[in-house]
């Protein structure tokens, strides 16, 4: 059974005639493919990936899964429509929290047409792209069963400035409810979220290795999400926080050449996520 993802914080919303994607029971994301050449151009990314010999095992899980394409109902009404078939990367999470960041201080690629350069450099420079190397693109905090979750519109998020940026990721990782702007962040869970062999930090530490060396390819306008659990801190289980490297629409050749846009951005936001874990009471 076919529904609309209760956990998207970004990308176009199925809805009210809009085409977006769709979940299923199996654990899979069905995202509608753009009807430009940038659907082709993910497609084609996500076929290369899967038989790229050149990405280590232990890089190869922050992508999704890609289990093909599909044609599904689109989510609009017009018809049967082209999907990518992914996995759905919160299927197995109860109140997920997510932070989806969109990397590199510049979102448009070289071969991009000057209406579209004049676009996403608007958005570079209202945004803070081009200040801090990313930008916040859409979040959902769970506080806990009476207060729910915390969901500001895109349009919000999109005006974050740096002190609303450098403030989410310290919301991200707090006891206290993140939609009491009057209480100040406790960070109680910094240490478990970002801190650790297997938190968010050491996997971002791992990317950026990876990132310091292939040429393989440059991503822009690309997205990492982070996501875990807080109902299970509560619970005193592990949250399993997570990474995953999203949206491919705009990706090229790199031709040798190390990608210094996308690799600054994930500096700096590796610098944002040290600072919260080294200054938690700041």
């Amino acid at each position: 059974m076919f529904k609309v993802p209760d956990h998207q914080v970004g990308g176009h919303m199925a809805g009210n005639g809009v085409l977006g994607p769709l979940v299923d029971d199996a654990g899979n994301f069905y995202k509608p493919l753009q009807s430009d050449e940038r659907g082709a151009k993910e497609v084609a990314f996500y076929t290369g990936l899967s038989t790229e010999t050149r990405i280590p095992d232990e890089i190869r899980k922050f992508f999704p899964v890609f289990h093909g394409t599909r044609d599904l109902e689109a989510s609009d009404g017009s018809g049967l429509h082209p999907h990518l078939v992914l996995e759905d990367i919160v299927s197995s999470r109860t109140n997920p929290s997510i932070l989806d960041i969109k990397i590199g201080a510049s979102t448009w690629y070289p071969e991009a047409s000057e209406q579209y350069i004049t676009k996403c450099l608007k958005k570079d420079r209202d945004g803070t792209s081009l200040t801090l190397g990313f930008r916040l693109c859409g979040l959902q905090f769970y506080g806990n069963k009476e207060t729910g979750f915390w969901k500001p519109d895109r349009k919000s998020v999109n005006a974050f400035t740096h002190d609303d940026v450098r403030s989410a990721l310290w919301k991200f990782v707090s006891s206290n409810s993140p939609s009491d702007s009057d209480a100040e962040p406790d960070c109680s869970y910094a240490s478990t979220v970002y801190g650790g062999p297997d938190g968010i930090v050491s996997q971002l530490l791992k990317l950026k290795s990876w990132f310091e060396d292939q040429t393989i390819y440059h991503f822009y306008s690309c997205s990492i999400m982070m996501v875990y659990d807080k109902e299970s801190i509560l619970k005193g289980e592990n949250p399993n926080p997570q990474i995953k490297l999203v949206d491919f629409a705009h990706v090229v050749e790199g031709k040798g050449i190390i990608d210094h846009n996308f690799l600054g951005g994930l500096c700096s936001l590796i610098k944002f996520l040290k600072d919260v874990l080294n200054n938690p009471k700041k």
